[in-house]
């Protein structure tokens, strides 16, 4: 899974006062002042409209929200649970909040239990059953993480990340296939997500099903062909099954596609070299380099090393000659090679 996503919800409100007017003023200057960014302001003033007798609940619950919006994270939780006790445990919103702060501070155990504290009173909150995974997450339990998830998931099926989220949980335990069938599931219902497919890949590389991951990878490419990331992905799963010649003819497609694509170069002279096609490797490492990409340089330096090991002297001052032209100002590669050029 890509970062972890930490949501703060914001719940800014006045509530219904039999208290003073200046109390409910207070407030709504707070509110004010909140909704600008001034939070330093905002804290002061809410703290002074709870002197006024304003809404214990609501100053409390609003002091934390702008503390944590200037990082100050344990006080925000001390807030939060102010809210909390003068709400006699209630307050859902001052729960999950809670939750998610002792989650960035850390305190994953706390913050489990807090968030289910929170699900109690509002158990459609299909946020909170994510960050709730996100926590069981951090202390190992993904048996936990999974049912946060589905619960989720049944909240709001329409969400097509939580596939995701809950497929990474399984491939965490290694259930590969079961990361796989439910991505599957996700695509039979979901199709105009075609990036299920190339997850599908590689959730079946990483188990080294490389046929599978094959198949995958093809069927997204028959609906987006011109997709050079994919093709990519194609030709390395193609040459870790031990299939380099279709790996080089995918890469070709590439460099057809995009000549300024030279990580497909660079892996196709790795390929070539690989395989004692020497000059195919020089061809693929020269256009590279001639397009900026450095790492071609040293496919360069190892075909010449290869010739000089097979006493092939004169093709390898052939390919010194095009390293050199490639990299007139680099006085160490003539001195390295000084000695072949000269026949030594």
């Amino acid at each position: 899974m890509g970062k972890i996503i930490f949501c703060i919800l914001i719940f800014i409100q006045a509530f219904a006062f039999s208290q003073t007017q200046s109390a409910d003023q207070i407030l709504g200057q707070a509110n004010s002042l909140y909704n600008s960014g001034r939070y330093a302001q905002a804290i002061l003033l809410y703290r002074k409209a709870e002197e006024r007798g304003a809404n214990p609940i609501a100053t409390s619950f609003n002091t934390a929200n702008s503390l944590f919006q200037i990082n100050k994270f344990p006080e925000a939780a001390a807030a939060y649970r102010k809210a909390v006790n003068f709400s006699n445990g209630e307050f859902a919103p001052a729960l999950a909040n809670l939750a998610a702060v002792l989650y960035r501070i850390g305190e994953y155990a706390e913050s489990i239990a807090v968030y289910r504290r929170a699900l109690s009173l509002d158990p459609d909150n299909a946020s909170a059953w994510i960050y709730l995974a996100e926590a069981y997450q951090k202390t190992g339990d993904n048996v936990g993480a999974l049912q946060a998830l589905e619960k989720a998931r049944q909240i709001d099926s329409t969400d097509v990340s939580l596939v995701y989220q809950q497929s990474e949980v399984h491939i965490a335990m290694e259930e590969f296939e079961a990361a796989a069938n439910l991505v599957r599931a996700g695509y039979a219902k979901n199709p105009e997500e075609t990036d299920f497919l190339v997850y599908l890949g590689d959730i079946y590389r990483l188990n080294k099903n490389f046929s599978e991951s094959v198949a995958a990878y093809r069927e997204a490419l028959a609906i987006k062909p011109n997709d050079k990331e994919l093709l990519y992905k194609l030709a390395d799963c193609l040459a870790e099954d031990q299939k380099p010649y279709l790996a080089m003819d995918v890469l070709n497609q590439i460099m057809q596609m995009d000549a300024n694509f030279t990580d497909a170069a660079i892996f196709l002279g790795n390929l070539a070299f690989e395989m004692e096609w020497l000059d195919r490797a020089e061809t693929a490492y020269l256009l590279a380099g001639r397009r900026g990409n450095n790492e071609a340089l040293y496919g360069l330096q190892n075909i010449v090393y290869e010739y000089v090991q097979k006493k092939r002297t004169s093709e390898a001052k052939q390919t010194i000659q095009k390293i050199l032209e490639l990299y007139p100002n680099n006085a160490e590669l003539k001195a390295e090679f000084n000695s072949i050029l000269e026949g030594e």
